[in-house]
Order: structure tokens, then C-alpha cells, then sequence
């Protein structure tokens, strides 16, 4: 049980590319139970873990009839607008298991960035959390807002959640070991984000956005707030309890020192 002292709060955020099926437009209820087991764990254990998900889109795309991802906005939005609930949905019935609840919160950019709204969303979250059963699930309010849609798959959304709960540890899952060097090995550790931007790809899966570009992004924006940020691959199992004992896995990139007044700007809205 973690004490007080090494009580985490952890941001995780999970793309589309690891709650889908491989070879089919839905949702993947075996992994979607994987991976809400191991929240549970760390959640039992006395941690505070902040879920950022994606894949409304994809859980949207039977109802409409669609074979791909939509390429229209209007129909990305209106798939989300189907998809999100069938996700809530989803993540609701695996947390049951373990006796955990959840709270949906739809944000948009604009959101984090009006002062009042960002407070607002603040003590939401720090209300949650201090329940202690319950496990707030976040998404982009896709249905309205398209900058995630376009491009990032809330990996950009991720680090602003992270900075916004002033949390030690972002995980991004995806669906690769970590940061690839040019030799194909994964890197292990990283201290300098812009020396890495280089091996950086645009590659998007079938139902994802984004890819390590838009991931570096998210992890320079943690990184400079002071927050610990891991990508790891979401298909491999166990991997987020050994992130949070301090094992390494994927790709670790070290944090800046938080200060007093990093900290104090923090609170500001990002403009």
C-alpha cells in the first residue's frame, strides 16, 4: 500500500490504436479489461490515476456503417457523438469489477485555456480523486471540438490533463515498445526531448491520429512542467505497475526540477 510519501497521482493516456481491434471497427473489451486491471491495482494500492482516452471515433464507426475512419469532420463528430457513450460505457462495466467508479469529463483546448473553465475542471478532478473509488475518465469533447481529430489523438490533451492535476507521472500507451533509435532498438532514457525529435515518425494507425511526433510534443510540454513522462507499448502486459515501481520500461524522459515558480505557473491557462 503506498504511503502518503510515494502516493502517486498518475495521468495514463490510452489512443485509439490500443482499445481497437486489430483487424476489426470496434471496441476491444479484452484489452479495454487489461488495461482497467492494472488502474485498479494502482488505484487499490493508494495511488490517484486520471485516465486520458481516445477512440470514441472508432467505438462510433459500426453505428454509422463506415468501413474506415471517417475523413469528413462532420462525420468524425458525429461518429465520436455515438462512439462516446458506448466507450463510457465500456470503461464503466471493466472498473464494476473492482468495485470502482467512474466520472466522464469532456474537455475541449479552449477549456484549459479560459481561467475560470481550467479552475473549474481543477476542482472537478481534485473532488474525484479525493474519493478514492472513483477513476475520472477524460476525452476531448470531440462532438465539438477538432483539433484531436485532426491531429494527435490526445496526446497534446494528455499533457495539459497532467499539468492541470499537477500529477508526478504521464504515461502514454501506444502501440510501440517506446522511442525507436535509427538502429531500431528502443531508446531507454531520454533527458534532452529536442535531441530526439529527429526519430520522430507521422505513421497513424488504421482508427489513430498523430503518431511520435505529436507524442514528443506532449512529452516536452509534461517534461518542462516538471512531470515524469513514459511511453511504453499498451499491448504488453504488466507494464504500467513496473513504470510506477520505478522499472524500466519503454522510453523514460526525465523531468525538469519543479520549482515554486513552475509550480505558481501551472496555474495559469496556457495561451
Amino acid at each position: 500500500m503506498a504511503t502518503r510519501s510515494n502516493r502517486k497521482r498518475i495521468v495514463l493516456k490510452f489512443g485509439s490504436g490500443i482499445l481497437t481491434r486489430a483487424r476489426e471497427i470496434d471496441l476491444d473489451p479484452k484489452q479495454i479489461a487489461k488495461l482497467t486491471a492494472e488502474i485498479a491495482m494502482l488505484v487499490n494500492a493508494g495511488h490517484q490515476c486520471i485516465a486520458v482516452t481516445s477512440a470514441a471515433v472508432a467505438a462510433g464507426i459500426s453505428a454509422l456503417r463506415l468501413t474506415e475512419r471517417p475523413k469528413d469532420l462532420a462525420t468524425a463528430q458525429a461518429s465520436a457523438a455515438v462512439g462516446q457513450s458506448k466507450l463510457m460505457r465500456a470503461y464503466e462495466a471493466a472498473f464494476a469489477h473492482y468495485k470502482l467508479n467512474v466520472a466522464q469529463l469532456l474537455l475541449t483546448h479552449s477549456d484549459l485555456d479560459s481561467r475560470t473553465r481550467r479552475m473549474n475542471a481543477k476542482n472537478t478532478l481534485e473532488r474525484l480523486l479525493a474519493a478514492g473509488n472513483i477513476v475520472p475518465i477524460i476525452n476531448e469533447n470531440d462532438s465539438v471540438a477538432v483539433e484531436e481529430l485532426r491531429f494527435g489523438d490526445n496526446d497534446r490533451l494528455s499533457a495539459e490533463v497532467a499539468m492541470l492535476a499537477r500529477a508526478t507521472l504521464l504515461v502514454i500507451l501506444t502501440q510501440v515498445d517506446g522511442l525507436i533509435d535509427s538502429d531500431g532498438r528502443v531508446i531507454p532514457r531520454v533527458r534532452d526531448v529536442e535531441q530526439v525529435k529527429n526519430l520522430a515518425t507521422e505513421s497513424k494507425g488504421k482508427f489513430s491520429q498523430g503518431g511520435m511526433i505529436s507524442k514528443l510534443q506532449a512529452v516536452k510540454m509534461a517534461v518542462d512542467a516538471g512531470i515524469t513522462t513514459v511511453i511504453i507499448n499498451g499491448r504488453r502486459p504488466h507494464l504500467i505497475g513496473d513504470v510506477v515501481a520505478g522499472k524500466q520500461a519503454g522510453t523514460h524522459f526525465v523531468a525538469q526540477r519543479r520549482t515554486a515558480a513552475l509550480d505558481a505557473a501551472l496555474e495559469e491557462p496556457r495561451g
